[in-house]
């Protein structure tokens, strides 16, 4: 079976982002094929548990990759910090010959950021709001890497590997099934709190889970990568509960115009048109702008930003919130119909590597030193009882479910196949019984003894 079709029919998608199918990423041919190794944001734990422990697997289908993309390099990217992981792979490139380049970077934020990535390692700027193969490169996360290889072996994606940390007692490694509540994924860390919020992902990007009822109804999926888990009364906690009229609001009386938010923004550091103290200097205007030129002169630039984080979380010396106010602006956009010109030829700063991030310093500045880690985690299997599997776990259209409540199901059965256009398949991850078949899920329990 061709690899794109093998990859197609496992359900692969990307597991250290936002879920693009990756059997349309890789329908290409590319000069460099680059797998992000990076682990993005701070305290999690995945990306390095996989390089050590799978190292050889990693390389071997790194090679398959890139010979099917015809791709002059292979390189997998990752902190040079990472020695232990980094040794790994060095020692699996020379055991199997493999013409697969380590490349390592220094420890700053955010260094997995694809377009970042990209011109660490080859120097190329990707357009703005465009892909690395606009510029002869394919990314792909670790993890999803390994996903490929399964499916080249007639594996599909039904399980995941996953870290727990931040406020718990030493941080762990489980292995759940997709569609694991996450509380049962919990079980395996000892919490330090009892009155907590999770976080999906790290402490820049993630999605917080607030409420009870919230991290009940949450569960693994093919994009789930950690599990950070904070006291409720922590300051990352106290500032996602800002209204965003309140953002606005401090936006138009506290911000400096100092430009530290745009400065030190990574994008911008590429050449990408993203000003968020222009955004927090007009916000305050946008409902009495009405000529559409305007509009776009004075927001337009917030179409670009990658919502990483940096400008609120590390840059404003006044703990304002222009990434929330850059997200806000891109929706005033849609709703007006504004789409404004991409620059297709960017140019990186020459401030470029003197404005890193460091991510030390990014940690003490989140309140979080107390939770890094510098061991290695125990890796622990999750066997729920049941299971919700979201039918809409990438980009694009929901699967189309295959099943009905009632039947039984196997372990690696196609239980929701890819609807027309961008969609991926979904598989269960154990033997049960379908309970229910929802708009937005199936629930499968353990068949009773």
């Amino acid at each position: 079976m061709e690899m794109v079709e093998a990859i197609q029919k496992a359900g692969v998608v990307g597991a250290g982002g936002a879920g693009f199918p990756t059997h349309v990423k890789l329908n290409a041919k590319a000069e460099y094929f680059i797998v992000n190794a990076a682990e993005c944001e701070p305290l999690i734990e995945t990306d390095k548990y996989l390089c050590r422990t799978y190292a050889e697997r990693i390389v071997a289908t790194v090679e398959k990759i890139a010979a099917h993309l015809e791709a002059a390099h292979a390189v997998i990217a990752l902190k040079a910090k990472y020695v232990r992981e980094t040794e790994a792979l060095q020692n699996a490139v020379k055991a199997l010959g493999a013409n697969v380049e380590i490349f390592t970077m220094r420890t700053y934020y955010p260094a997995g950021d694809e377009q970042v990535l990209v011109n660490q390692v080859t120097g190329r700027v990707v357009p703005e709001r465009g892909l690395p193969l606009n510029v002869g490169c394919v990314v792909e996360n670790v993890g999803t890497v390994l996903n490929i290889a399964d499916a080249l072996e007639g594996k599909p994606v039904d399980e995941k590997f996953l870290s727990i940390t931040g406020a718990v007692e030493t941080p762990v490694m489980c292995h759940a099934p997709i569609g694991t509540p996450i509380t049962e994924v919990l079980k395996k860390a000892k919490l330090l709190v009892n009155d907590y919020v999770v976080i999906l992902g790290g402490p820049m990007m993630g999605k917080m889970q607030k409420t009870r009822e919230e991290i009940e109804n949450a569960v693994v999926t093919k994009t789930t990568g950690n599990l950070l888990v904070l006291p409720k009364n922590h300051y990352l906690v106290k500032r996602a509960a800002m209204s965003v009229e309140r953002m606005a609001r401090q936006a138009a009386t506290a911000c400096l115009q100092c430009r530290a938010c745009t400065d030190l923004c990574p994008r911008h550091l590429l050449g990408h048109n993203v000003q968020p103290h222009m955004i927090m200097r007009t916000i305050w205007r946008q409902k009495s702008i009405t000529d559409p030129a305007e509009f776009e002169r004075a927001f337009g630039s917030a179409a670009n930003c990658s919502s990483c984080g940096t400008c609120e979380m590390f840059s404003c010396p006044m703990g304002l919130s222009p990434r929330k106010m850059n997200d806000y602006a891109k929706g005033l956009l849609r709703e007006r119909g504004i789409q404004p010109e991409k620059n297709q030829h960017p140019q990186a700063s020459d401030m470029l590597e003197h404005r890193r991030i460091p991510t030390g310093r990014l940690i003490a500045r989140l309140g979080l030193d107390e939770y890094v880690f510098h061991g290695l985690p125990e890796l622990f299997e999750v066997e729920p009882e049941e299971v919700f599997i979201p039918l809409s776990q990438h980009i694009g259209k929901p699967a189309v479910p295959v099943v009905t409540a009632g039947d039984a199901v196997k372990k690696d059965d196609l239980i929701a196949g890819s609807a027309e256009g961008l969609s991926a398949n979904i598989h269960t991850g154990f033997d049960g019984v379908v309970k229910e078949v929802t708009p937005k899920g199936i629930r499968i329990s353990r068949r009773e003894a």
